[in-house]
């Protein structure tokens, strides 16, 4: 089984979808699908949608699946990653109007040139993508939380001083969700 997961961005990731969905009918996708589509709506006779898992549910899907296919939400990504399942990331894109910039696509790269995932940059790569994921062996995740620190400890000191306030504000409810997040 597949699960994909959209996340819960405000906008729509109607193109992941669209391609998903072209493959499976393709039949280059033999596995069941399962979306949790977040904003995007999405009407679909050969996969199954849901809005919005409850906590629980949402778990259960990603422990029963073979492979998640997720936008480039760290979030998303860790989450699959900490329970040790393949992971494909399509991240969006701000010029089709699926993000407001395009961080995601630094996330995935950043993962995936680490070996943890495989990255989709071009959808009509996917259905390769996919296949190269039966023998992909994905570098097992370990959470380095220093690491992270230091990250936003380097990216404040390059900043200069009038964006240092608003980047300590936000480092500071980064790191309070990055401590509910490894906690529960």
């Amino acid at each position: 089984m597949i699960f994909v997961i959209l996340g819960t961005q405000d906008k729509s990731f109607e193109r992941l979808l669209n391609k998903i969905e072209e493959l499976k009918k393709q039949k280059i996708i033999k596995d069941d699908i399962v979306v949790q589509s977040g904003y995007t709506k999405y009407n679909s006779k050969i996969m199954s949608i849901f809005d919005y898992l409850p906590m629980n549910e949402f778990e259960n899907y990603i422990n029963k699946a073979d492979l998640i296919i997720t936008h480039g939400g760290a979030g998303s990504i860790l989450g699959s990653l900490k329970k040790n399942k393949k992971v494909i990331a399509v991240p969006r894109l701000s010029k089709y109007g699926e993000h407001t910039n395009d961080h995601q696509l630094q996330i995935v790269k950043e993962l995936a040139n680490d070996g943890y995932i495989l990255s989709c940059l071009d959808l009509n790569e996917l259905g390769h993508v996919i296949e190269k994921s039966k023998d992909f062996i994905p570098k097992k995740y370990v959470p380095d939380n220093k690491r992270v620190v230091d990250t936003i400890n380097n990216y404040i000191e390059k900043s200069n001083n009038y964006n240092k306030s608003i980047i300590y504000i936000l480092v500071f409810l980064l790191c309070i969700l990055l401590i509910i997040f490894f906690v529960f």
